[in-house]
């Protein structure tokens, strides 16, 4: 019997991950293997599956459980690893939120392959990304999540980053390295996942990739939840709100998940927002590619 087309797919992004894994691997930075795999979920007789996309600085085993929860309760899950993850912060300084669509779009792929419905979740930046996604290929999703997407940061340093990346652009351009500052100290929720160097010009994409999602929420045309950690450290607990507010159409849902950290995909508190997600799905209508 032949391969499916999807798991040739599923194969060759294995592959693209091992092969960036060995060519940016950095001693004492790069996490196991297993941190930066992207793994699928398969259950043959789902007629859903839920595209579930990591956070800025994560990997696909920041969102593991979530996608055991998804397929205990009977979908498909695949979790894409975004260009420049699960491997250095080195790699990820060059990557842009072009690339980490492109990520998406190949696992979009796959689970076309063997999916008739298709939901589009993430945290994070994984939920801009999904934001985007819906917003910009309205015809391949069928629902949106959004966990605690970075709208706006409470950090004030992030305000700057543009200008900082702009300066490192120049003392590059000048010969003058030893002027930058490329990378700032990442105080992560899970260090044996996230790196612990965040580089100014990926939290540049960050803030870029949100603008377009900003600009472009009204036109979103699939049922949303749009979930936010109240008392997030580092996202605004206004994000989930806005975010909810600016969507145009009333199909969509909005909750609160209180917690002191912003990783709420993770550990005890995220039963909390499995049930959210579980609840959300169970109410999508019936039929595929449905409109609020």
């Amino acid at each position: 019997m032949d391969t499916p087309e999807w798991a040739d797919l599923a194969l060759k992004e294995m592959l693209r991950f091992c092969n960036d894994y060995e060519t940016h691997f950095l001693e004492e930075e790069t996490k196991p293997r297993q941190v930066g795999a992207p793994f699928f979920f398969h259950n043959p007789s789902a007629d859903t599956g839920v595209l579930l996309i990591h956070g800025f600085m994560a990997a696909p085993e920041e969102v593991r459980e979530w996608a055991e929860a998804l397929y205990a309760k009977g979908y498909t899950v695949y979790a894409p690893r975004l260009a420049g993850h699960g491997t250095s912060a080195g790699d990820l300084a060059g990557r842009t939120y072009s690339e980490w669509m492109d990520s998406v779009d190949r696992g979009h792929a796959i689970l076309k392959g063997c999916c008739k419905k298709i939901v589009v979740a993430g945290f994070s930046t994984g939920a801009g990304l999904a934001l985007a996604q819906a917003l910009f290929k309205p015809d391949a999703f069928d629902a949106v999540i959004s966990v605690s997407a970075p709208l706006k940061f409470k950090n004030l340093s992030v305000c700057a980053v543009e200008a900082v990346n702009d300066w490192n652009r120049l003392c590059h351009t000048l010969r003058l390295r030893f002027l930058t500052k490329e990378f700032v100290t990442n105080h992560a929720d899970n260090p044996h996942i996230n790196y612990l160097r965040s580089p100014i010009a990926g939290l540049v994409q960050v803030k870029a990739l949100m603008k377009q999602v900003w600009k472009a929420l009204p036109t979103l045309a699939i049922p949303a939840l749009i979930v936010q950690g109240k008392g997030d450290p580092k996202v605004s607990d206004k994000s989930g709100k806005k975010i909810f507010t600016r969507i145009a159409h009333d199909n969509k849902a909005y909750r609160e998940i209180p917690f002191h950290l912003h990783g709420i995909v993770r550990g005890p508190i995220a039963l909390d927002l499995f049930a959210e997600v579980d609840e959300f799905l169970k109410a999508l209508p019936p039929g595929s590619r449905m409109r609020p």
